[in-house]
């Protein structure tokens, strides 16, 4: 049975301490939480089960490491402090402790990514004889297994397009995807975050890179594409309330291009409520959201991923489906080597040991 440590306990988070906490080959010794209102609270008081665990949260990081646990799965937003992210991370790691993550996306493809973000983190690897594997909340799973899946079905691929379409009128995290996507915003106001030049290539580029290495194609460059959408009525939704004049929806892409032409795409789009960005592609079969991977080959091959709960919305299943990449493989990450771990290391099966029971 491996002992696991949660580190955090946001939107993604609190899904995988219940999946942690409902699996029998695993643990919980510990579980780490930055707001003060949840420090010395129970485990299940944190992800919405009744039955007491006896794990309570703390903030105390040594406290946690002293618990020698197999693994922690860390799920703290990253993008936005990636410094103290990395300090965190590799405090674990130099601990001998493994990491499976779903922050920092620049390490979704981590034999791309820059040297001030890999070289630490390797040398903590090293020095604890520990691995991290980073799934990312996006792209994750379109940008790699399902495409992959694509691929394996065309004798000739011309060009690549992973898509997020997905209505995030009820996903309630507007402190980081709203304003980093600029929701509530005017074309007069401060440019956001995902906007600014350099910035989507720089957290999307490396899987767009990977897969290019993949398939023996050398691209002459990376390039992004932004495109906002301003609403010209009142939308209500949990994100946020979005007046006339504000961006209710944003579009934006990381292409890989080959002989000047885009050959690799990874899109997202995504809006407020269906009202928001007519223009734009939506789901198919009236759905909330979609991972799709389209291969424009020998033949094309259109892949859709939905997500969806009986009781949650399905951004609430996507960050469910997140929290299973990462849950699901902590026990082949603590088998490993020592050292960053990228998906296709993994071979699928050991993703899907332990799932019935």
């Amino acid at each position: 049975m491996r002992r696991v440590v949660l580190f955090s306990t946001g939107n993604v988070g609190k899904h995988s301490l219940r999946a942690i906490i409902g699996r029998p080959d695993l643990k919980l010794v510990g579980v780490h939480a930055a707001n003060p209102e949840k420090i010395g609270r129970d485990a299940a008081d944190l992800c919405g089960l009744s039955e007491r665990t006896g794990v309570s949260a703390t903030d105390d990081i040594d406290a946690l490491i002293a618990l020698a646990p197999d693994c922690v799965v860390y799920t703290a937003q990253g993008e936005t402090r990636p410094m103290e992210a990395l300090e965190q991370m590799s405090k674990f790691l130099a601990a001998g402790i493994n990491v499976a993550a779903t922050s920092m996306v620049w390490l979704v493809a981590p034999r791309q990514a820059d040297d001030w973000l890999r070289v630490p983190l390797e040398e903590a690897c090293a020095a604890g004889g520990a691995s991290l594997y980073v799934n990312g909340i996006d792209p994750g799973y379109s940008g790699d297994t399902e495409v992959h899946s694509a691929l394996s079905l065309v004798t000739r691929a011309r060009s690549i397009i992973v898509q997020e379409i997905f209505d995030y009128g009820n996903y309630d995290d507007y402190e980081f995807t709203g304003k980093s996507m600029g929701f509530g915003m005017t074309a007069d106001d401060e440019t956001p975050m995902l906007f600014l030049p350099g910035v989507i290539a720089s957290m999307w580029g490396a899987p767009v890179r990977n897969l290019a290495q993949q398939l023996g194609v050398e691209l002459d460059e990376i390039r992004q594409r932004t495109e906002p959408w301003y609403t010209d009525k009142r939308i209500e939704c949990k994100m946020t309330t979005v007046e006339p004049g504000q961006m209710a929806a944003a579009r934006f892409a990381v292409e890989g291009v080959h002989d000047g032409v885009p050959v690799i795409t990874m899109e997202h789009i995504n809006r407020l409520t269906s009202d928001a960005a007519p223009d734009w592609d939506y789901p198919p079969d009236s759905q909330i959201g979609v991972h799709r991977v389209v291969i424009e080959g020998e033949p094309r091959v259109e892949l859709n991923t939905h997500v969806s709960h009986p009781v949650l919305d399905s951004t609430d299943a996507g960050c469910i489906s997140t929290a299973a990449r990462v849950v699901n493989a902590i026990d082949w990450i603590c088998n490993a080597p020592a050292g960053l771990i990228s998906v296709e290391d993994i071979p699928q099966t050991a993703l899907i040991r332990g799932l019935m029971w």
